[in-house]
């Protein structure tokens, strides 16, 4: 991570990203806490979760679209233009403005399909390819960071100051990825947006998706596991209240540990895609939620520990693996569509389930779910790690080798060279 993060360039992207990510980090949650203030609706606040992933089913459009541009200046766009549809958020004043916040939600979860698609453009664009998943592994150390610290922070902030303030907030983080990016200097060609006619080319990143093996293989296998791993969304409310016999805000505890795992995952995620590929990293990613699972089945406080910890450590394996599969496995033009597409394969799945987890911690056993989801994760993993071969460890960046040093004078060189001098005199 230290050799990426010497590039100016990256370290400038840095900035911007960890602005932008603190933004988003803050208003995933405090929309839905806003909604529950001004309804005290459970449902309702539940449905601002969905507002923002609903969006992703116009994944494959997003993506044509941020091919025709330029990434940099798309990227300062982006943000800016998350920043303008924030403001409505200052017209809300009772339950009847509710709806101004579900439109909100709704352009958040596009911008941040948007920036996604955007961002892994701009990452294969100013970072070689032997340094990507150092790269992606920075941001999701950002990420994991941020997870800890980031919704409890805007949560916080909303009841400390209101919803406005904290809008005021975001938007400044925003504005700053804008300014900081800004300040890039970068080459890029403008794509021949001209020629990427929509009927033909809107699927183009789904045809790839399908046609290339190890991104193929990587989907499939991952989209197993995302059918069953949104269940714990759920399950471990179940988990704290019938197992452990706790209040329920013992799963913020959790959430916790499960966040340090994240951040251990994401420091670790880079070496791993050095020793065993993208595919390799992804499979353990998937694979380490299992055990994590099983164990979360029999309730005990220090076993529950040790499986949020391994639950966390997974995610940034997974997600470093399979962002650095698609940036190198995939042409620069066609990037944007395949990463706007591949995050709606990951994240379909995951909304499904999390539904679906909700429905059936109500009439199955917590416990026997937790089972079901680990047999199912590890079923994944495996299907994933006979694949590893398909994204070979990639080449290590050259080593600097040094100028060989001269031995030092002998005896006899030196009596010979004193000699000339006196015989010059």
């Amino acid at each position: 991570m230290r050799t990426v993060l010497g590039r100016p360039d990256f370290r400038l992207l840095f900035v911007a990203v960890l602005a932008s990510m603190a933004a988003e980090s803050i208003l995933l949650l405090a929309l839905a806490v806003w909604v529950k203030d001004l309804t005290g609706s459970d449902g309702m606040a539940g449905a601002t979760i969905f507002a923002i992933i609903a969006p992703m089913t116009l994944a494959p459009l997003v993506g044509w679209f941020v091919d025709r541009y330029r990434r940099r200046p798309f990227f300062v766009a982006a943000n800016l233009g998350a920043a303008v549809l924030l403001t409505p958020l200052f017209a809300v004043r009772g339950q009847a403005d509710v709806w101004v916040i579900y439109v909100v939600a709704a352009l958040y979860g596009l911008s941040y399909i948007t920036l996604t698609a955007v961002l892994s453009g701009l990452i294969r664009h100013l970072v070689p390819s032997e340094l990507l998943a150092d790269a992606n592994a920075v941001l999701q150390t950002v990420r994991q960071g941020l997870r800890l610290v980031g919704p409890l922070a805007g949560a916080g902030l909303y009841a400390a100051v209101g919803g406005w303030l904290l809008a005021a907030l975001a938007m400044a983080g925003f504005l700053t990825a804008a300014a900081v990016v800004g300040l890039l200097r970068v080459t890029e060609t403008p794509p021949s947006g001209a020629d990427l006619r929509w009927p033909a080319e809107l699927g183009a990143g789904l045809r790839h998706l399908a046609g290339e093996p190890a991104l193929r293989r990587a989907l499939l296998g991952y989209g197993l596991g995302s059918l069953v791993m949104g269940f714990t969304e759920s399950l471990i409310f179940a988990y704290v209240d019938q197992g452990l016999r706790r209040e329920v805000a013992f799963v913020g505890v959790l959430v916790t540990v499960q966040g340090v795992g994240g951040l251990v995952g994401a420091l670790l995620s880079a070496t791993v895609v050095r020793r065993t590929g993208e595919v390799g990293a992804l499979a353990a990613g998937v694979t380490l939620f299992g055990p994590a699972a099983l164990a979360l089945a029999y309730p005990r406080l220090w076993l529950g520990v040790v499986a949020l910890l391994l639950a966390g450590l997974s995610l940034p394996l997974t997600m470093v693996g399979l962002n650095t599969l698609v940036q190198r496995r995939t042409p620069p033009a066609l990037l944007g569509r395949v990463a706007a597409a591949s995050e709606a394969l990951v994240s379909g799945p995951q909304a499904v389930s999390i539904g679906a987890g909700a429905l059936l911690v109500g009439v199955l056993d917590y416990r026997l779910l937790f089972a079901l989801v680990g047999m199912i994760t590890m079923a994944a993993g495996a299907y994933l790690w006979h694949a590893r071969h398909l994204s070979p460890p990639p080449p290590s960046a050259p080593a600097r080798i040094p100028a060989p040093r001269r031995p030092p004078p002998s005896v006899d060189h030196e009596v010979a060279v004193a000699t000339r001098r006196s015989r010059g005199r």
